[in-house]
């Protein structure tokens, strides 16, 4: 029997290459609904080619438009929209698999669906994890859900751990994204196209800034914390500026396992996919001969003042991260709106972490409350500080 998927946030760099190994193994898979926010023109493509039987998109103007198109061109896909559209999508019996890959708060819920009606998980949303750690994985573990990561330094990660007893470190490595080298009295003027330029990987915008920043990498040992069960004091971050170890992890008795590949996202997702067994990805083989070198360092605080905030988050627990990456989410938008500058980013989320008192977690208002009070502080600070 094949595999019945849904991806939501079809659309991203995660949809597509998921869609592309799908499109290689069809007697594996098959596509039960997909989801777009607003780019209705390339999720018509994919439904005409993968005949999902849903789709939701942003808004009922969209889904309208959708529905027109898809009915003119003969499609029999059903056509929905809204955040109650995506939980029904995750939570449908009919699906056997979630590709959670929507960008940011908005993947929490539909992911959180998926978690509570068991499905097997294939994650690329970390803000489901940074957003609410404990409650996402108490409901993992209590409903028997299957959580399988896919973002590659998790992957990687969760290839290496052959064991957990021994594990003395877990490190994720980090490209250092396009200014790694860059004056840092420059950073001021940079442009949301040059932080949108990532040297090896093919991102959507805003995870392409995050990158830029490391905020991505700070969001990503919250997410390793919370996936593999491991103290942050046993989370350690590298710069590996040619993204072949996608990361390591390091045992008490010396052994230092590494999962290695060229970057290409297929790797992770095909690997999840077919998790215990292997298929092709159409990934290109890894020449290390051709590669000759692989170097390391250490992130720069005064560099990446975001990887700081995100450890801080962290430590502090509770609706911190929330905080931490609503307010994330509302400064890089602003910064790719050309309302402020790129080192203003970490500005704003140190001082909506400061001003926003720390308590407990106990259900999803609480998160919802903690990402919208961000949301208004970083509102109000982007104005202050606006170009």
């Amino acid at each position: 029997m094949r595999q019945r998927l849904t991806i939501l946030g079809a659309t991203g760099s995660i949809g597509d290459s998921t869609l592309d190994i799908v499109a290689r193994h069809p007697e594996r898979f098959s596509v039960f609904g997909l989801s777009a926010h607003r780019n209705i023109d390339k999720l018509l493509e994919q439904c005409l080619r993968f005949a999902p039987q849903f789709a939701v998109v942003g808004n009922a103007g969209l889904a309208t438009q959708l529905e027109a198109q898809l009915k003119a061109a003969g499609s029999r896909t059903e056509v929905a929209y809204g955040e109650a559209a995506l939980i029904e999508l995750a939570h449908a019996a009919q699906c056997d698999t979630v590709v959670a890959a929507i960008v940011g708060a908005a993947g929490l819920a539909p992911t959180l669906a998926a978690a509570y009606a068991g499905k097997r998980i294939l994650l690329a949303n970390k803000e489901a994890l940074v957003m609410s750690g404990g409650l996402f994985m108490a409901a993992v573990r209590h409903h028997n859900a299957q959580l399988l990561p896919v973002d590659s330094e998790h992957n990687a990660i969760y290839q290496c751990l052959s064991t957990r007893a021994g594990v003395e470190k877990i490190t994720l490595t980090a490209s250092g994204g396009p200014f790694r080298t860059r004056a840092l009295a420059s950073l001021a003027e940079v442009t949301p196209d040059q932080a949108c330029a990532h040297p090896n990987w093919r991102m959507g915008r805003k995870i392409s800034v995050d990158s830029a920043t490391m905020m991505n990498k700070g969001l990503e040992v919250i997410e390793a914390h919370w996936l593999f069960d491991v103290p942050m004091q046993q989370i350690e971050v590298l710069i590996h500026p040619q993204s072949v170890i996608h990361s390591m992890v390091s045992y008490i008795d010396g052994s230092v396992l590494a999962q290695l590949g060229n970057p290409d996202m297929r790797t992770p997702i095909a690997h999840a996919l077919a998790f215990p067994e292997r298929i092709a990805a159409g990934v290109a083989p890894l020449d290390l001969a051709a590669l000759a070198t692989l170097s390391f360092e250490r992130p720069q605080a005064e560099r990446f003042p975001c990887l700081t905030l995100a450890l801080e988050a962290l430590r502090q627990g509770g609706i911190a991260s929330a905080v931490l990456n609503a307010a994330n989410e509302v400064a890089v938008e602003a910064f790719l709106c050309g309302a402020l500058r790129f080192t203003s980013i970490a500005e704003v989320v140190a001082e909506v972490l400061e001003r926003i008192e720390p308590s407990a977690v106990h259900t999803l208002d609480d998160i919802r409350a903690a990402d919208a009070q961000a949301r208004r502080l970083a509102a109000t600070e982007i104005a202050a500080l606006a170009i």
